[in-house]
């Protein structure tokens, strides 16, 4: 059963779609994550917490609605959010004694102090910790609350390596478990380093990231002896014979992902995704709606397995998705530039050379 539904959501802001009806579900032990502009996580947020009234669609926790049941929803969810406020004045561990006792906790303070690696701040004052520190205290926090569903907003924004080693590890215990978990964030490296389950929610819709984990590869299979080898390699040959007896098949789609790699996960794009190309100190980056994705390939590779795409080599160090120009500028008579069909209307640099070319391909003199 799901934990977190979302069915049929939409939103509008003064006529302006926010984002489109999408469904989405979380289950017991799922960790998803929902990469967003701040500008869509604040609205999804203020409709989960009841902020903003659920006026098309639908989100229930559990079974439970905002709407309908406000006590038995919020008691289901469990929120970390940026602007979260402390009571600054106790120290961490009147801080984790006020949580137990609020929530009914069975937890051992102690024993969750250690966990979030705040054992040598323990009886610090709130307000004399670090920024990093004080993300572990919100962490705590959730956990004597212990709902079924942990929802996170920007979790490891501005915050140490030791703190993001406990964010990893507590929501891979959480999930473990069998709690739902929730990211919501406008970083890529935050939600790959603890779920490949990610999917993107802008004004397009929910659109899930084709994300693979390095260590899962597929390796080939060790043979047992060399008998079995034989075995298979007549088989193999066996299937060959038949696939030549079989009449040809016609391929009448292609279709090419372009791998890029963060962390130790792989994320594949289709083309039409991308909006153009730089090369830059021997690095090759996809820029994808104002996002940058690193990958091995090189510019030249990449010119050739795109061009069937709609791709132009626009300058030495730029291959732009002629489908997101908008205007084409000219600064000098020798200085010319693209301009984008995005938010940030993206400048990208077009040579002497390739100006010509481009007005060759679109028929104009």
């Amino acid at each position: 059963m799901a934990v977190l539904e979302i069915k049929e959501l939409e939103r509008y802001t003064e006529n302006i779609l926010v984002f489109p009806a999408f469904h989405i579900e979380i289950a017991r032990h799922d960790v998803v994550a929902l990469y967003s502009s701040m500008n869509v996580r604040n609205t999804l947020l203020a409709m989960l917490t009841g902020k903003l009234p659920v006026s098309s669609g639908e989100i229930q926790v559990n079974k439970e609605a905002y709407a309908s049941n406000k006590k038995a929803y919020l008691s289901q969810l469990g929120l970390l959010l940026l602007e979260d406020g402390f009571y600054e004045r106790l120290s961490v561990k009147e801080n984790f004694s006020f949580f137990k006792k609020l929530y009914g906790s069975d937890l051992v303070v102690d024993e969750v102090i250690r966990s979030v690696k705040l054992d040598m701040k323990a009886n610090m004052r709130i307000t004399k910790l670090n920024l990093s520190e004080k993300r572990r205290v919100q962490f705590a926090r959730l956990l004597f609350q212990d709902p079924a569903l942990f929802v996170f907003e920007e979790p490891d924004q501005n915050i140490d390596n030791e703190t993001k080693l406990v964010f990893q590890k507590m929501v891979r215990v959480l999930g473990e478990s069998g709690k739902a978990i929730l990211v919501l964030t406008g970083n890529m490296e935050t939600v790959l380093s603890v779920t490949s389950r990610v999917y993107r929610l802008d004004e397009k819709g929910l659109k899930a990231f084709d994300v693979q984990d390095t260590e899962n590869a597929e390796k080939p299979l060790p043979s047992d002896d060399a008998d079995h080898n034989e075995e298979q390699s007549k088989e193999a040959s066996d299937d060959e014979r038949e696939e030549e007896e079989e009449e040809p098949i016609v391929q009448l789609v292609r279709f090419e992902k372009i791998p890029t790699r963060m962390n130790d996960k792989i994320i594949l794009f289709n083309p039409p995704e991308i909006d153009y190309i730089e090369s830059s100190e021997g690095q090759t980056n996809l820029f994808i709606k104002g996002e940058i994705y690193p990958t091995s390939f090189k510019i030249n590779e990449l010119e050739e397995r795109l061009q069937t795409y709609g791709f132009f080599r626009c300058h030495r160090s730029y291959i732009v998705n002629l489908q997101k120009v908008r205007e084409v500028i000219t600064f000098t008579r020798n200085s010319y530039s693209l301009v984008l069909d995005d938010h940030l209307k993206t400048n990208v640099p077009l040579s002497k050379t390739k100006m010509a070319e481009l007005k060759e391909m679109m028929g104009l003199k």
